[in-house]
């Protein structure tokens, strides 16, 4: 099974990315939009700080909505796509793998479906963890090999269509990693019961599906949400972190590509 689970790796990340981000646009990317934009406005709200900070934009931005935090960065590898942005978010341009941003300068960081598509995953957590703050907050969204979204890319993950030919990882594995690097888990939690299909009608009778795989077989949701928070790493007393004094872009690199301003 382990094997099986493994057996295709994205060829082109890049291409894969751009897959991605049409396959939210299609019946059932919207499906699961939804129900990830509903979790997010229950976690999100109760996550404070001055900075936050989403890595990709393959989901769009509308998953920052529910937060209180003022400052909403949204990071992509190359230019931003067009007519994506509102007036609320900064867009940054960089990798996920070598931050341009300063250690300990963030207050939550968000990963969209991102470690599914990276070469280097670990490299993407060890960045995060040192770009948060003590007692900062990563939050997650995974798709779950050990369901049928999961069955589904060990039958289509051949074609190299994303999201299929992502890499798929179990909560307990990025757990494992987390604790490594110094994160608690605070929330782990399964969404998605239905059936990935993108037959619209069908979908829709299939609604009950999601109240009964809650209380069923909840850990066989299609995806999951991971809530992290970084540990207090010294015994040291730590100074005041005043807003002002908050620098988060790093000595000599490139500066956020565009600001959107009200209008």
């Amino acid at each position: 099974m382990k094997r099986l689970l493994q057996a295709y790796q994205c060829r082109d990340v890049n291409r894969a990315r751009v897959q991605l981000r049409q396959w939210y646009g299609a019946p059932l990317g919207q499906m699961l939009l939804q129900q990830e934009q509903e979790l997010m406005g229950e976690v999100l709200p109760g996550l404070f700080g001055y900075h936050l900070l989403q890595l990709g934009n393959a989901v769009g931005e509308g998953l920052l909505s529910a937060s209180r935090i003022s400052h909403r960065m949204v990071m992509v590898d190359g230019q931003p796509l067009a007519g994506v942005g509102s007036e609320y978010i900064e867009y940054l341009r960089g990798s996920a793998a070598q931050l341009p941003l300063a250690s300990d300068s963030l207050d939550v960081v968000l990963l969209p479906h991102l470690l599914e598509f990276e070469v280097n995953p670990h490299q993407v957590l060890r960045e995060v963890e040192r770009v948060l703050i003590p007692e900062g907050h990563l939050v997650i969204l995974g798709f779950n090999p050990f369901s049928p979204f999961g069955l589904r890319r060990m039958l289509q993950g051949w074609r190299d269509e994303a999201p299929w030919s992502g890499h798929f990882y179990t909560p307990l594995r990025l757990k494992d990693w987390l604790s490594l690097l110094g994160f608690d888990t605070v929330l782990l939690r399964h969404y998605f019961h239905r059936p990935p299909l993108q037959h619209g009608p069908t979908m829709a009778r299939l609604i009950p599906m999601e109240a009964w795989g809650k209380r069923l077989w909840s850990p066989l949701g299609g995806a999951y949400m991971l809530l992290a928070k970084k540990r207090v790493a010294t015994l040291t007393p730590i100074k005041p972190r005043w807003r002002s004094a908050r620098r988060l872009i790093t000595v000599g690199l490139t500066e956020p590509t565009a600001r959107r301003e009200k209008q």
